[in-house]
């Protein structure tokens, strides 16, 4: 049978396992925050930086992911604890994929501003978009330390008003090629920005989602705000 000391050995691996998913939601932090910098300033050191820190979120996973299936080997764990650790795999997946789009959001800085783009539009609302999503990542890594599943009603209503945001700046952007043809090429660049950013928050309320299949046993995945109103609050 298992011992007491055998259950706080448990309790130890798992609250290791979760410290090291924070320090990789940190990282991605960064890397948001540095990309969504770089394409505003042109400060191309920034998106240097966006790229080595990728390189410690990948480590991150690989590590992360190792250690779940050594619990799982180890420790056999049923009911709550395994959710704990499925959620802690499912989670670095969305947590490394939203470091992937905020490369891909440095890379495309490096590309808009050396190349000296014609008629660079103004960075103001790409930046809010950004700063949007930044928030959807922090409620949900919040929301993940504390196991608060009540955070992802408000980071649902969040990716709601982020995928509409898009669409403005979509609109916005198709606008622009057509009163200055020369600007296509940079406003295609900046379609992908925001095509990241919007994909950055499906992540972070995927997150948001494991949280509630972590505190509820309930997966909400694929349904509708009123549902996951209704599972949570």
């Amino acid at each position: 049978m298992p011992t007491e000391h055998t259950y706080k050995q448990f309790d130890a691996e798992l609250e290791a396992v979760r410290a090291s998913v924070l320090k990789m939601g940190g990282l991605v932090e960064a890397q948001i925050t540095d990309a969504i910098e770089a394409l505003v300033t042109g400060n191309m050191e920034l998106a240097e930086r966006v790229d080595r820190n990728d390189h410690q979120v990948n480590a991150l996973e690989v590590s992360i992911d190792e250690d779940c299936t050594r619990i799982i080997a180890r420790r056999q764990p049923t009911a709550s604890d395994l959710r704990i650790v499925m959620m802690v795999v499912k989670t670095i997946t969305d947590l490394e994929r939203i470091g992937d789009e905020a490369a891909k959001i440095a890379r495309m800085a490096r590309l808009i501003h050396e190349s000296e783009r014609v008629g660079l539009p103004p960075f103001s609302e790409v930046k809010y978009m950004g700063g949007m999503v930044l928030d959807m990542l922090r409620k949900a890594l919040d929301g993940f330390a504390r196991l608060d599943a009540s955070k992802a009603v408000e980071i649902a209503r969040l990716d709601r008003a982020v995928d509409e945001e898009f669409r403005r700046n979509l609109r916005y952007l198709i606008t622009y090629m057509m009163e200055d043809p020369r600007t296509i090429s940079v406003s295609i660049d900046i379609l992908f920005v925001i095509k990241a950013i919007e994909r950055m928050g499906d992540h972070a309320e995927n997150m948001s989602e494991y949280v509630i299949y972590m505190v509820k046993g309930k997966d909400v995945r694929h349904t509708s705000l009123e549902e996951i109103e209704k599972e949570v609050l």
